[in-house]
């Protein structure tokens, strides 16, 4: 019963989108829960590796037609173009369901799992459907495995205080990071990029700044509010971020960011292509092969997959020296301040990570490469200079608050984790109240979740 409770809230909280793809995120369910059982009771390998592949086809084909089919469609006449070929593609004129990525990697690892007998097929329709569309990570993640959520959702599950009020804690934090800070930072990130030809490269360093907080207050805010809402119903999520920026090289910073979808690449793709094993060439040819493919789960712009590129470009000499793995401690374990060197690896990785998010966030590549001539002109040594110049200032502040309580609780899942047992009740709770008036008080002009368009 509490299981077929949340499957039906799960099921009208995407209706609320759009109920018409509803029966989308239905059939893609019955698809894999039926190829599951399909694969298991197979009579014969061809059979379990038709069933297989029939899953993986389909999934990957909504995925296609849905999210890709446009971009292949202009790209390929572009190609022509190039050629003295003019063709006009037919597009399609639909909306994008959301969550579609997460969900559908949701059944390629539970198909992909049972083909390689990690798991059993589940055979409860309800459990499974749950382990798919659960309310709090169908729309942005984390992207779960069957391995671990699945048990969870087949035992039954008490209410527990000190669980739901670290939930709320969560809760609380997600919100502050995404009403509060990104939603705050996105106003300022949005008038600089939109009319970037207006501006210096010492004022478009500002945008590319806020626009580089404000993804992470967004996505991380909202993997804090899936994962303190799922503990709520007793059920505990895979951890999405750890605190990133504070990252001392892009090897760790991968370790921290989108965990679960980094993770996921890692195993279903990474390993399967045979990792950093059979020589050189191989090595390099799978890391661009699992950051491009990153960049095009993301979207399906060239700038997606320059962003992917970059990445890879960043962390490729790190695996070849065999450097990837040096940094698997938290910076400055036990300490208040971190070494000269470990805050010049933060302050470097930090930059890379920013200049690389111009891609994810322009419009297109001669929009990126325009913001990268720009702030590497003259006129990044200008004062900068926008409309809201004075306004943002506030915004900085509360930056710096954010990323000072975020230091401190760096040692922790989450930022305040440890706030409700090593705090007095008096203190404890001022601070809570603080962050609902703040919430209330100064959130910024209300924005969608960014991760909602992929």
């Amino acid at each position: 019963m509490q299981n077929l409770l949340l499957l039906a809230a799960s099921y009208f909280f995407y209706a609320c989108w759009d109920w018409r793809f509803l029966f989308l995120l239905i059939f893609s369910t019955l698809l894999d829960f039926g190829t599951g059982l399909k694969m298991e009771g197979a009579s014969s390998l061809n059979v379990k590796r038709f069933w297989f592949w029939l899953s993986i086809c389909v999934n990957l084909g909504f995925l296609g037609v849905f999210k890709y089919y446009n971009f292949f469609a202009t790209s390929f006449a572009d190609l022509l173009a190039g050629f003295g070929l003019h063709v006009h593609p037919r597009t399609l004129q639909v909306i994008l369901p959301v969550g579609i990525s997460f969900y559908t990697f949701h059944g390629l690892s539970y198909v992909i799992d049972i083909y390689y007998n990690r798991i059993k097929a589940e055979k409860n329709y309800i459990d499974y459907a749950v382990f798919v569309s659960f309310f709090p990570l169908l729309v942005a993640g984390p992207i779960e495995r069957a391995t671990h959520l699945l048990p969870q959702i087949k035992e039954k599950r008490t209410f527990d205080y000190a669980r739901a009020a670290d939930g709320m804690r969560q809760i609380i934090w997600g919100l502050f990071k995404k009403v509060v800070i990104a939603d705050n930072c996105a106003r300022y990130a949005n008038l600089i990029f939109d009319h970037s030809g207006d501006y210096s490269g010492s004022t478009l360093v500002m945008g590319v700044l806020f626009f580089t907080i404000q993804i992470y207050g967004d996505f991380s805010g909202y993997s804090d509010i899936a994962l303190g809402t799922a503990r709520l119903f007793g059920i505990e999520l895979l951890r999405n971020f750890a605190f990133p920026y504070f990252s001392r090289d892009i090897a760790e910073f991968w370790r921290r960011w989108h965990i679960s979808l980094t993770t996921w690449f890692r195993d279903y793709l990474y390993f399967p292509l045979g990792g950093s094993r059979g020589g050189l060439w191989r090595t390099i040819r799978n890391t661009f092969i699992i950051f491009l493919v990153s960049g095009f789960w993301h979207g399906a712009n060239w700038t997606f997959i320059v962003w992917g590129a970059l990445n890879a470009c960043y962390f490729l000499p790190l695996l070849l020296l065999k450097r990837n793995r040096q940094n698997l401690d938290i910076i400055a374990q036990g300490r208040i301040y971190p070494t000269l060197r470990e805050l010049g690896g933060m302050l470097t990785t930090f930059s890379l990570t920013a200049f690389a998010w111009i891609f994810f966030r322009a419009e297109s590549m001669h929009h990126a490469m325009r913001i990268v001539s720009t702030i590497f002109s003259s006129s990044l040594f200008t004062m900068p200079r926008f409309p809201e110049i004075k306004s943002a200032y506030f915004t900085c502040l509360l930056v710096a608050f954010f990323m000072i309580i975020e230091w401190f609780g760096r040692e922790e899942k989450y930022a305040i984790a440890k706030f409700g047992s090593e705090r007095s009740i008096t203190l404890r709770w001022s601070f809570y109240l603080l962050l609902c008036f703040m919430i209330f008080s100064l959130q910024g002009q209300e924005q969608q979740f960014i991760y909602f368009q992929f």
